[in-house]
């Protein structure tokens, strides 16, 4: 389900040495050192600085250790799940959860015609915002995590090689910390952003955040956009350290605590609905229309 060599890499990461390693996980040293060669040589990248007093992980390294020990978790996790499902005798759908994709708003929805389908049930699988869990999770709908609530459009869909239902257009607000000047604000108007720093989702994501991208370079270049690359809590940490405004939706609320989302008087919105696999099973089919009558 993942690169083996990554438990390695994980194991190697913590001891600081191939020789510990290689007694930690019963193997040689060579074998060890052989499996670290041939990782780095697959990503191109390299992952630690071999000095005369051990390993040192390089940036590049302390980055996919963290994502490394998530997917590692995730995939036992997965397959533990996995085995209780063919146990389970209900019918379950998996609603994945994350700060970015909460899925509070399904569980509302579908409370008001769970009576309807009483033989449906909910589960939740809390997950972390990273771009390769994301690009996963979604490219993956209805192996581990059924659905998941967000917002999309056709070339976001396309390219997370998913599907979606729309429930709703959410705003496209901005979320600032708590000590912005403008934190006090109920409404924000485009002006009240001239000489800020926009932090927006790099070009291509979104139709609809292009759109917004180009109205403000053509008529507002008092405004200084910044592109990123996915929505996470990084980019929420860096938004409140940086005192930077992040494009977000109301649906976002509370998602970081030292952040306020407000919305701008603008008229630029994005869908927000359920996102599924291009093949639901019958169950996710059922659970969709049982959605859809409710909206």
């Amino acid at each position: 389900m993942y690169n083996p060599q990554l438990e390695t890499f994980i194991v190697v990461a913590d001891l600081g040495s191939f020789n510990k390693a290689a007694d930690a996980l019963y193997i040689t040293p060579p074998a060890v050192t052989k499996q670290i060669n041939l990782l780095e040589k697959d990503l191109g990248l390299q992952l630690f600085v071999r000095t005369h007093r051990g390993l040192i992980l390089t940036e590049a390294g302390k980055s996919l250790y963290k994502d490394a020990k998530y997917i590692i978790q995730y995939c036992n996790e997965s397959v533990e799940r996995a085995r209780k499902s063919m146990e389970e005798k209900d019918n379950i759908i998996r609603i994945g959860t994350s700060p970015m994709t909460p899925a509070t708003p399904i569980v509302k929805l579908w409370s008001k015609v769970q009576k309807a389908y009483p033989d449906i049930h909910l589960q939740i699988i809390p997950y972390m915002n990273s771009q390769e869990s994301a690009r996963e999770i979604l490219k993956n709908l209805g192996t581990n995590i059924d659905i998941v609530g967000g917002i999309f459009d056709e070339t976001m869909l396309k390219l997370r090689q998913c599907r979606g239902m729309e429930l709703s257009r959410q705003r496209i607000c901005c979320a600032l910390s708590i000590n912005h000047r403008l934190a006090d604000k109920e409404i924000l108007t485009v002006r009240d952003l001239y000489g800020e720093r926009l932090l927006l989702m790099h070009r291509g994501w979104s139709n609809y955040v292009d759109e917004l991208r180009d109205d403000i370079w053509k008529n507002h270049s008092q405004i200084q956009i910044v592109d990123f690359d996915i929505y996470s809590m990084e980019i929420f940490n860096q938004c409140e350290n940086s005192n930077e405004i992040l494009t977000a939706v109301e649906n976002w609320e509370g998602a970081h605590p030292l952040l306020r989302i407000i919305p701008v008087e603008w008229k630029y919105t994005i869908p927000y609905g359920i996102l599924y696999s291009r093949e639901p099973s019958d169950l996710v089919k059922r659970f969709l229309k049982a959605v859809k009558k409710a909206v």
